[in-house]
Parts: structure tokens; C-alpha cells; sequence
């Protein structure tokens, strides 16, 4: 049998962007100080959409909710979440506007998030999954294509699981390339499949890093599916749709809820086209990776991710609890490693 990693020298990279990897985050580093979390670059709506087209900057958004999480000083943490409600300014975060004067400051996008990491005093890094400014496209069936994280956010696919690009083609950040080859263990995080995840999944090199790399890899599958996109997909759908943006196989272990949420907040969601994902124990027991399900829905809602964010605090009812999702990601990787 191994040794086991001391918790603080275990090195934790993290895919996605946005609420997902934020209360992710949160939780993780409770268990290391060396997390990196690696951000989907695709994001164009609201605050840093209007950054973007107004300034020719990087997408801030997933970056600041990014670095957010993984500092320790709370009142720097709601400083960079809060949000002008008035004014020319209504509806910037703060964090967004910093981080894109340090970009033109700099010249960086990259520089200006180590100065706003030394700012918040994060534990771990934050790496832009690419430094190249691009679109999310989907290419539909009918030869058209819809450009756009915000628009193809609102599409219905109609059962179709379509295929996505970044326009221009984009190359790989390689510190992220390295965090992904150096970790103990990647985690994909939960969060907007089409949205949050596929912009970072298929940035060229990212699905090649994770087949070579020797650490455990793990999907945190998500709680809900979404109208229009994700109808009727079990914890195996995710994964194998993750894994489809990725190039091929990569998983080691799938870690989802069995949990079955209240029946207010189920019928609350049932209005809105939303359902509770399913698993499928015959399927999982089957499949090349390790599925793992556990009790991982917050017993309230989770305010401490974003108290002074009001915008992300009212997406979701239903969510995960962060330390029972970051318990469980470790005691998974440690069954595994017995094994």
C-alpha cells in the first residue's frame, strides 16, 4: 500500500469556472495550499461581456470568482464581488474592473492576475486556461453556427449533443498544460456543461494533458440538468459528454449526489424544465471509471461563497455542500490509490 499524502502537500488542479468552481474551491483549500485553478477563457455576458466588447480585454468574470475563493481575507473577498447597482456602472463587479485595469496596465492579462492573487493574498494560483481572446462557436447540423457563451447558453439542442470550437483557434496556456501534468489530482468541476466546462475542455492540448497525466482524475458531476440542453441526462450523460469535449477517454473515478433534494425545491425546479440527474447503477457499475455517489447537497442555502455577489447567490436552491464534495474528492483519490 502507498503512503499517504500529507494533505497539505497534495497539489489539486481544478477545471471549470464560474459558481461551480468557486464553492469547489472554497472547500479545497481547507485541504491543501497548493490548488491552481484552471478558468475558462469563452465568458461574454453581462459585466465582463460589456468589458470585453467596450476594452479588448480577457474575459475577468471566472478569474475573479476564481481568486475570490481561494483568499483568506473576507473583506477583500466581498470588495472584488461587489456590484455597482446604479450609475454607468451598474452591474460591474468591482474584481472585474481591477482585474481589467491590471490587464491594461500591464499589457498582461496573466501578470494582472498574479498582482490581483499578491492583492488578495489567494492560496494557490489561478492560470487562464489560454491567453488568446476567443468565441465559443457551436456548429449546429444545418451548417449554421451560433457564436457566443451568452447565446448558446440560451439554445434548446433538442436532444442533439452538437460540437463545439474556439474561434480563433486558441493555444493552450502551458502553465495550465504543466498544473495538469504536475497534479495529484485534476478535478472537473461541476457547472454549466456547454458553458463553463466545454470552453475549457476543448482548448487544444487540454484533453491530450489530462490522457497523459498521471493523477487521478475526477468529475464532480453536476445536481440538476439544464432546460433545453442536458433534458434527461443520467451521471453517465455527463460524463461521457465531458469526456467527448475532451477527446477520449480520461476519467478515473465520477463522483455524483445521491441525495434526493426536498419536495418544494424539486417542484420549484420542475416549473423552470429542471430535474434532479439520475444515476444509473448498472451503467455506472460498468463503466471504465470508478462511480462514487455520496450525500452531497447543502442542507441550506449556501450563502458564504458570494454574500456581497447578488446575481450568483440567486442562481440555484439546490446545491452542492463544498466540504462534502472536497471531503469526498479526497477519500475517493485515497480508496483509489489502496486499490
Amino acid at each position: 500500500m502507498k503512503e499517504p499524502f500529507a494533505r497539505t502537500q497534495l497539489k489539486i488542479a481544478v477545471i471549470g469556472g464560474g459558481t461551480g468552481s468557486f464553492t469547489l474551491l472554497s472547500a479545497l483549500k481547507d485541504h491543501t495550499t497548493q490548488l491552481a485553478a484552471l478558468v475558462n477563457m469563452a465568458d461574454d455576458g453581462g459585466s465582463t461581456g460589456m468589458l470585453r466588447d467596450e476594452l479588448g480585454v480577457l474575459p475577468p468574470g471566472d478569474v475573479r470568482q476564481c481568486l475570490v475563493a481561494l483568499s483568506d481575507s473576507p473583506k477583500v473577498r466581498d470588495l472584488f464581488n461587489y456590484r455597482f447597482d446604479e450609475g454607468s456602472l451598474k452591474g460591474h463587479a468591482f474584481g472585474n474592473l481591477f482585474l481589467t485595469a491590471l490587464e491594461k496596465m500591464t499589457g498582461d492579462f496573466a501578470a494582472g492576475v498574479e498582482l490581483a492573487s499578491e492583492v488578495l493574498g489567494v492560496k494557490g494560483v489561478v492560470e487562464p486556461i489560454t491567453l488568446d481572446g476567443v468565441t465559443l462557436v457551436m456548429d449546429g447540423k444545418d451548417g449554421k453556427s451560433v457564436r457566443g457563451e451568452f447565446e448558446i447558453a440560451h439554445l434548446d439542442f433538442k436532444g442533439h449533443r452538437p460540437d463545439f470550437r474556439l474561434d480563433p483557434a486558441p493555444k493552450a496556456n502551458p502553465r495550465a498544460l504543466r498544473a495538469i501534468e504536475t497534479a495529484d489530482i485534476v478535478v472537473i468541476a461541476p457547472g454549466n456543461l456547454y458553458g463553463s466546462l466545454a470552453p475549457a475542455l476543448i482548448v487544444p492540448g487540454v484533453g491530450d494533458a489530462l490522457r497523459a497525466s498521471k493523477a487521478f482524475k475526477i468529475y464532480a458531476c453536476n445536481l440538476v440538468t439544464k432546460p433545453g440542453q442536458t433534458d434527461g441526462f443520467t451521471v453517465s450523460d455527463f460524463a461521457e459528454e465531458i469526456e467527448r469535449l475532451a477527446g477520449g477517454e480520461f476519467l478515473d473515478a465520477v463522483l455524483f449526489n445521491t441525495e434526493t433534494p426536498n419536495d418544494d425545491l424539486l417542484e420549484k425546479y420542475a416549473k423552470e424544465g429542471e430535474k434532479s440527474v439520475a444515476y444509473d447503477q448498472e451503467k455506472l457499475h460498468e463503466a471504465h471509471y470508478l462511480a462514487a455517489g455520496a450525500d452531497l447537497l447543502a442542507g441550506s442555502i449556501w450563502q458564504g461563497y458570494n454574500a456581497a455577489d447578488p446575481i450568483a447567490a440567486s442562481r440555484t436552491l439546490i446545491r452542492h455542500d463544498p466540504a462534502a464534495v472536497a471531503n469526498a474528492i479526497i477519500e475517493v483519490y485515497d480508496y483509489a490509490r489502496t486499490q
